[in-house]
């Protein structure tokens, strides 16, 4: 256990509890010294220096992706953590926001900061449930969402799938996102090599709950070149049968631990970005209503433009 928390620690990850972390990433600090925001921000309305990026399980997936950037505890000789014993939600989020900021309070003294913003990123106002590991392994999951909005935070909440009847039972976040790494099960074993055999009909059916939903739903993609980009017809009839809100093609980054796993060759441009999403906004519909070059991410949306994202309480 302490091993792998060590690997993460030295990633920048902020231990919190038995089984959470928190990690500012680089758009938050961007942000803070007066830079641009995240892509998030661009389409839909997060401010980034106050976005707490954090996750209430660290080392559960079920899914050992190739893209992925953390360690994976096989990969390092490591025995999987025993988060068995879970902590309450307020404790979590105590502890998620006392991390942010202290990894945050080195900017007061940064010349470079805006004083304004730097205050306002220590009273963060919108949880990223997604980070690393797979939040919906966490039991208390429908609670912890409660305590992010009784605080008047917003929840963007990152899934797998593989876990559809949890999506059944939690509340509403703000906006909900399911990743779909595949056109097809056997892309899919072979992209996210699953734990389960079943897993592939589990996140077929998180897709198909997106429309139970009323907040905002996301189909995010991260595609990979020479891998998963591949077949836009089946990732269409996908998409098409769920009919999520937006559709967010974004390209594999080569950090982390998945250098390990795969070449610098395989993150695509973002001319090969847009041409997959072309590809798919041609089969379904969905117009291409956002770009971002430097994070090579496109957003296709079925009702226009979003529109900012606010606590719905």
């Amino acid at each position: 256990m302490e091993g792998q928390y060590a690997i993460l620690r030295s990633q920048g990850y902020h231990i919190v509890g038995r089984h959470s972390a928190v990690k500012t990433c680089h758009w938050t600090r961007e942000a803070i010294t007066g830079g641009e925001h995240c892509y998030k921000g661009k389409f839909y309305g997060i401010e980034s220096h106050r976005c707490l990026q954090m996750t209430p399980a660290v080392s559960r997936c079920s899914n050992m992706c190739l893209y992925c950037w953390r360690v994976l505890p096989h990969e390092q000789g490591y025995p999987s953590v025993d988060e068995s014993a879970e902590d309450p939600p307020e404790a979590i989020v105590d502890g998620a926001i006392a991390a942010q900021r202290r990894a945050l309070s080195g900017y007061k003294g940064n010349a470079k900061t805006d004083p304004s913003r730097f205050r306002e990123a220590l009273d963060p106002k919108h949880a990223a449930i997604s980070l690393s590991g797979e939040p919906t392994e966490y039991s208390m999951l429908d609670d912890l969402i409660w305590e992010f909005r009784r605080r008047g935070l917003t929840t963007f909440l990152v899934t797998n799938g593989t876990n559809p009847e949890r999506l059944e039972e939690i509340p509403e976040p703000t906006q909900l996102y399911v990743s779909l790494s595949a056109p097809s099960e056997e892309v899919y074993r072979h992209v996210c090599r699953p734990a389960s055999g079943e897993s592939w009909g589990k996140v077929m059916k998180s897709i198909s709950l997106l429309k139970s939903f009323s907040c905002p739903t996301v189909v995010r993609m991260t595609a990979v070149k020479n891998l998963n980009m591949t077949d836009p017809e089946g990732y269409s009839r996908i998409i098409s049968g769920a009919s999520p809100t937006y559709v967010e093609i974004k390209a594999y980054m080569h950090v982390g631990f998945s250098v390990t796993r795969l070449g610098y060759e395989r993150m695509p441009s973002h001319a090969e970005i847009l041409k997959f999403a072309r590809d798919i906004s041609e089969r379904t519909g969905y117009e291409l209503v956002g770009e971002v070059p430097i994070s090579r991410v496109a957003l296709l949306s079925r009702a226009g433009k979003p529109k900012k994202a606010s606590v719905n309480i």
